[in-house]
């Protein structure tokens, strides 16, 4: 059965780029917002109930795909089984726009990450080529600088496919987020047993591909990222030095900074700041570092990822205007929707304007009433089409 071209959306709450409407309507045609009115609609359509309408999601760093394709370890699941199950769970989040975290450069933790690295791409390029995808995915390659593999690695990928973002992460012992080698060893050594004579080894060898190859490969990545035009994105800056390397290697967006020394040094030097929505809904860092709400406070938070739970994405940005004086919903709304599709150069979506892509959401807020609201995707729209 062929969806309608034209639609109507009535009695619906529009989260708006600078507001709220509490009763509003959005007309729909060929995939785009015609129209937007405020009050009773000029016509009956989809009745939302006095559920909220949001823009669809744009989600810049998501791991969850490797959730999928290595639910244990040791394990690799079906990469194609594992994409359409990864798709389905971002559309129902309310993500419309998803940029695939995937990994290039091997690390602790996944020795055979080139070899998953072209299988997972492959798997991609074929649900979309047979019109499986509800989402549009674009690529993020995270970047893991001291591997000695790394470059190969994006080489090889970006002779096949384009390469939407690039992110520079060291996960080095003893660097941004491990700066403190006895987080590193919490952290780690919990995810990967192994004895403190084994931990020592691993940290002098990592130690030792930091020295050979960080420099050289963070160049050369520089490079990659703009003869491809891909959006250029650091990682876990700890420090007003980190942040001034970011400015030298024209990064455009910095993800996760350890501390609100390097995430004010980034944000003075007009580049977007992005915390993890799990921070935000949690309370603060799983790994001991700034909390997004504190950068929130300080005016310094710019975008919200997903991060490894696709549904804190809509969570977070719910909870903000609750935690943080100052920002309303309409402002937390744009962390994951307008200003990420700005960050990213995608001028068509991330907000409910006329001539934008129909990339909708809607939330239901549940248990407002106990004083425990929680926002519940019920619906979602990828230029005008039912995806969820």
């Amino acid at each position: 059965m062929t969806e309608p071209t034209e639609f109507l959306i009535e009695n619906a709450s529009l989260v708006l780029p600078d507001r709220v409407v509490e009763q509003g309507w959005i007309a729909i045609a060929d995939g785009k917002i015609a129209e937007i009115g405020e009050g009773k609609a000029p016509e009956r359509g989809l009745d939302m109930a006095g559920d909220i309408i949001v823009p669809g999601l744009v989600e810049l760093h998501t791991d969850h795909l490797e959730a999928h394709f290595a639910p244990r370890p040791h394990v690799r699941w079906h990469a194609l089984s594992s994409v359409m199950a990864y798709d389905a769970q971002i559309a129902a989040a309310g993500i419309t726009t998803v940029f695939d975290s995937l990994r290039a450069g091997s690390d602790a933790d996944s020795a055979s990450i080139g070899t998953d690295l072209a299988l997972l791409a492959a798997a991609i390029e074929e649900a979309r080529a047979t019109g499986h995808l509800r989402v549009e995915h674009k690529t993020h390659l995270r970047c893991e600088i001291a591997c000695d593999d790394v470059i190969e690695h994006v080489e090889a990928y970006a002779a096949l496919y384009p390469v939407d973002m690039m992110s520079l992460m060291d996960h080095t012992p003893g660097q941004r987020q491990f700066k403190d080698l006895e987080t590193w060893r919490r952290y780690y050594m919990r995810k990967k047993p192994m004895s403190d004579a084994e931990a020592n080894s691993f940290i002098a060898n990592r130690l030792e591909l930091h020295a050979n190859n960080a420099g050289p490969n963070r160049l050369r990545l520089v490079a990659i990222a703009a003869e491809k035009g891909a959006v250029l994105a650091s990682h876990d800056d700890a420090t007003a030095a980190h942040a001034a390397e970011a400015v030298g290697n024209g990064v455009a967006l910095a993800e996760f900074p350890t501390t609100i020394e390097a995430a004010e040094a980034l944000n003075r030097a007009g580049i977007r700041v992005m915390m993890g929505g799990p921070n935000v809904v949690r309370g603060g860092s799983h790994s001991g570092n700034v909390a997004a709400e504190d950068l929130a406070r300080a005016g310094v938070l710019d975008i919200l990822s997903s991060d490894y739970v696709p549904a804190s994405l809509l969570m977070s940005a719910f909870e903000l205007p609750r935690r943080i004086p100052g920002i309303d919903l309409a402002a937390a709304i744009r962390t994951v929707t307008l200003t990420p599709a700005q960050a990213t150069g995608l001028a068509d979506r991330g907000a409910l304007e006329t001539g934008l892509r129909a990339d909708l959401v809607r939330v239901h807020v549940s248990g407002a009433a106990s004083g425990n609201p929680t926002p519940i995707v019920r619906q979602v729209w990828r230029e005008g089409q039912r995806v969820s």
